[in-house]
């Protein structure tokens, strides 16, 4: 190994300022503070890896995406994966030279390398950050074209598609400085990575037990033998609803037992698909917030929403099912939005004022009203917990920039000219302003809104940065960016879904570029390379992630259409159903008639004010009682996010991905530590990659061709009352009048 030295000083000699080697505690203990420059890094086993598992993971996250129960592959995953595959190819592959205009490379330049295996994770987070949770682009495509019947270019899509992505890029290539470069600006999220590249690539000194390796395969097997199971042959292991078996004609006790259309009281799920659908892994979140998510859970699930539901019919709640991600008429029938669309996809008025106001289910209007307390009590708890050190750390970062030994040994390598990020920046905009007078019928947001867009992103990416760099929490302003289209571009649905994309999952894609710049500081990577894996990681992921959702779109008959699919179909899309459900309430419809005076759901709106005075009785306590440790511990924006993301995601889902959590990561990591330090990541690893290869078997296989099982254990709730409302006179189909 490489001994520390500085790259500043040839002698390697350096003042005791400069030998401190970061200011960031946690910084100190995991990143290496060594570096071997002679070591290879764009070899070809890393170009092939590396694509290959950029490839492999946003087909597999697309794919998932329009599951019923979806399922988001990490990157970890391809981390574990392509290690013994890269020590394979380093033991087999020839060694001699070539010569390819002028510069010469070997197919095998020595052993797979730790640096290899850090440009190949970098491809495949491309594979996950444009085709998992932040797919946003494929969900407006999606939405066009599966809910909406509008006609819309592959060109077109394809554009929107890689816009969004390198757009994310250059603002982050233009706040490298500020958000990369200062050791200030430490990216907690990192660490995990890093100690699980030290993990892999060191020797286990222990002989007891399997090796990770061996665990990981061990793992994979069963975790891909067992979703045979709940992926095909027995699909009620997904929600497995005995409370509605006990009563099966009892509206109110299939309302509270339903995993899958109710609160999910005493629901549970044995599919790893169903636990880590929306959360992500629960083996890889800390316990204090797994902690906080499940005190917001229960207090939304078991308290709120019932009290709202059954004790003060709050929004005529009874009119409709308890839960769902349906739009309803106020007779409790479902929300034909073809009666209210011009042909041009705007809103009729005269048809709107005539067909009559839109309705949501009590959950979902409750769980929209949450992410407004949640935005400002994001802000206000960083401002009160973080504010003082994010400025001084910010003021640092931009004014006096200290260089802690990693940033000092990166000076050895050649940097990225500014440049070349502006290039991609302008190059994106300028096709996106582009497509909005091309394609102006099908984008319907005029050039000033994409002016306005790539202002606001320019403007909150920052600030948002240097929180998320600092406290590793990203405050979200999702509703605050469809509020503002939505009043000044009102009955516009799809204007709306692309000036959210423009406006706020570009400023996603910047941070998870600058996560990875960090990333190849604490990895040492040289940045020319870092550039290439990333933008080449981009466009392959979007061009792939495009053409798998086009395929997809094209060749499942009824996909993403819930009442022309039979009930048990596992392409009910679940997550571009909220998406096309946020194109109506805040596009179509907008929120002035919905949130506005006079609307329905105006006193939703107060839940700004009081999610921003939360968190301070919390700080106040904090600063009284400093030696109770546990105060500061109380979050509110976390706490929050119990529930969060309801619908799609269900009471089953989350309950079932907190008590994994504190399985592992209460449990097993303060009683069997050591088990926990080698094996929880890779535990998770395995069960994506099992439970995602076997899906996919299953679906070309099987469900592909039409070989689809019909028995008692293929229905997944079997609570048909669940959905029927409550209130007097209310005609649902397969319901009973009240």
């Amino acid at each position: 190994m490489a001994t520390r030295t500085d790259p500043e000083k040839p002698n390697g000699d350096a003042t005791e300022e400069e030998e401190r080697s970061t200011p960031v505690e946690e910084v100190d203990l995991v990143v290496p503070e060594t570096d071997d420059p002679t070591l290879p890094v764009m070899t070809f086993r890393a170009w092939f890896l590396g694509l290959t598992s950029c490839t492999i993971l946003i087909f597999l996250n697309t794919f998932f995406t329009y599951r019923t129960q979806p399922l988001t592959i990490s990157a970890i995953l391809m981390q574990i994966a392509v290690l013994p595959i890269g020590k394979f190819m380093a033991r087999t592959l020839p060694t001699k030279e070539y010569s390819l205009l002028g510069w010469r490379f070997s197919l095998n330049p020595g052993p797979f390398n730790m640096k290899e295996h850090v440009i190949v994770t970098i491809f495949a987070n491309c594979g996950v950050s444009t085709g998992g949770g932040d797919a946003y682009s494929i969900g407006a495509i999606t939405v066009m074209k599966a809910y909406y019947k509008q006609g819309v270019s592959f060109l077109c899509s394809l554009l929107l598609v890689l816009t969004t992505q390198i757009l994310g890029y250059g603002w982050a290539g233009m706040l490298r400085r500020y958000l990369v470069d200062p050791a200030e600006m430490w990216w907690p999220s990192n660490l995990a990575q890093v100690s699980l590249f030290r993990a892999l690539h060191e020797k286990d000194t222990e002989k007891k037990g399997l090796t990770r390796m061996q665990f990981f395969l061990v793992v994979f097997v069963a975790s891909f033998v067992y979703y045979a199971l709940p992926g095909y042959l027995f699909p009620i292991l997904t929600f497995f609803s005995w409370v509605c078996w006990a009563w099966p004609r009892n509206i109110t006790a299939q309302q509270i037992g339903s995993g899958y259309h109710g609160l999910g009281i005493g629901a549970f799920t044995l599919d790893w698909a169903g636990i880590s659908a929306y959360h992500g892994s629960p083996l890889v979140t800390p316990w204090s917030s797994i902690l906080n998510v499940g005190i917001g859970f229960v207090m939304f699930i078991y308290i709120i929403v019932p009290v709202c539901y059954w004790k003060y019919n709050t929004f005529d709640a009874r009119k409709f099912p308890i839960f769902s991600n349906q739009l309803f008429t106020s007779s409790g029938q479902k929300y034909d939005t073809t009666k209210v669309l011009t042909p041009q996809y705007d809103l009729n008025v005269s048809a709107y004022n005539s067909y009559g106001k839109l309705y949501l289910s009590p959950l979902f209007a409750l769980s929209i009203g949450s992410g407004f307390a949640r935005f400002t009590a994001t802000l206000t708890h960083v401002a009160l917990f973080h504010g003082s050190d994010i400025l001084k750390q910010s003021k640092s970062a931009m004014k006096n920039v200290k260089l802690d030994i990693h940033a000092r040994l990166m000076k050895s390598y050649k940097q990225v000219p500014e440049w070349w990020f502006s290039i991609l920046l302008i190059g994106s905009i300028v096709l996106s302003l582009l497509m909005s007078f091309v394609w102006k019928e099908q984008v319907q947001l005029p050039w000033w809104g994409m002016l306005f867009a790539f202002v606001l992103a320019w403007v909150v990416t920052l600030p948002i940065g240097v929180i998320q760099a600092t406290t590793n929490q990203q405050p979200g302003y999702d509703i605050i960016a469809q509020f503002m289209i939505g009043y000044v571009l009102p009955g516009k649905p799809i204007a709306n879904l692309i000036f959210k994309i423009y406006g706020r999952i570009s400023t996603v894609h910047a941070l998870s570029f600058l996560s990875d710049l960090k990333l190849g500081i604490y990895m040492k990577i040289p940045p020319r390379c870092m550039y290439t894996a990333q933008l080449v990681g981009t466009v392959v992921a979007a061009i792939v992630n495009l053409a798998v959702a086009w395929w997809m779109l094209d060749s499942i008959e009824n996909i993403c259409d819930v009442e022309g699919n039979h009930p048990e179909s596992p392409w009910t899309c679940p997550k571009y159903r909220v998406t096309f459900d946020a194109s109506v309430i805040w596009g179509l419809i907008g929120p002035k008639r919905l949130f506005g005076p006079g609307g329905m759901y105006r006193n939703l709106v107060w839940l700004f004010l009081i999610g921003a005075v939360l968190p301070v009785p919390v700080w106040i306590l904090s600063k009284i009682y400093p030696e109770k440790k546990w105060i500061p511990l109380i979050n509110i924006p976390v706490i929050s996010y119990g529930f969060a993301g309801m619908p799609p995601a269900t009471p089953t889902n989350i309950a079932s991905w907190l008590v994994t959590g504190a399985i592992f990561n209460y449990f097993v990591f303060k009683y069997h530590k050591r088990w926990w330090q080698k094996y929880n990541y890779v535990l998770s690893a395995a069960l994506d990659a099992g439970t995602a290869f076997m899906g996919v078997l299953l679906f070309f296989a099987l469900q592909n061709e039409g070989h689809n099982l019909k028995w008692w254990g293929s229905e997944p709730d079997h609570c048909p009352l669940a959905s029927c409302p409550t209130a007097p006179g209310i005609m649902v189909k397969g319901c009973p009048v009240f």
